[in-house]
């Protein structure tokens, strides 16, 4: 793996999820994971952050190629879809942004398709924030289904490892959730890093 004086590097891609809308900077699961890995003793770099509470896989792609980050990082993740899914965009649509997405993905992981890890899109309907909703839970839940499939098939097809963590969003309850009542609370983003550590390459 690369290796700087600070330790390994890895890029983080996505959306509110990622970027930790409603928790401390500290809190976000990607600052957690830092830590996860210390306590093992492999030392990762703060990650680098590129994610914006509300952007779809289209504006991510966006971001992306202004930001023009590095191409040899240690791991890269890739966390997006919910904005397209709450925008009731055609799933079709986001496929197309989500391959294109996961290609530039492993391009800044040196080519290598096993240090990109994917996670699924968490289900906020399973949240206070969706009563208002006039899909409902079910519809939401069947929706977001819909669009993991789609993910999940792209990501071990292109042969990079996959991070579940629709299941731990819908069985979080309140504790699991930040005062905003929708987006995961410091808790809920351990439970995020322990799943994301079971993938990252050498852990």
């Amino acid at each position: 793996m690369p290796t700087s004086d600070a330790g390994l590097g890895m890029l983080c891609l996505g959306d509110s999820y990622t970027a930790g809308e409603g928790v401390a900077s500290g809190d976000c699961w990607p600052a957690q994971l830092q830590r996860l890995l210390a306590a093992r003793g492999i030392a990762l770099e703060a990650p680098q952050v590129i994610a914006q509470t509300g952007w779809s896989s289209e504006e991510l792609i966006a971001a992306l190629e202004l930001a023009n980050p590095a191409t040899d990082f240690a791991a890269v993740s890739l966390l997006i879809g919910v904005n397209d899914q709450y925008r009731n965009y055609p799933r079709e649509r986001f496929e197309q942004a989500f391959i294109q997405l996961l290609n530039r993905a492993i391009g800044h992981a040196r080519g290598m398709p096993k240090r990109v890890i994917v996670l699924s899109i968490p289900d906020w309907g399973a949240t206070p924030f969706a009563n208002a909703d006039p899909r409902g839970a079910a519809a939401i839940a069947a929706e977001i289904n819909a669009y993991n499939a789609l993910i999940r098939k792209h990501a071990e097809r292109a042969g990079c490892r996959f991070v579940d963590v629709t299941q731990i969003s819908r069985d979080a309850g309140s504790d699991g959730l930040a005062a905003d009542q929708l987006h995961p609370s410091g808790a809920q983003y351990v439970e995020w890093a322990r799943a994301f550590l079971l993938a990252f390459p050498g852990a």
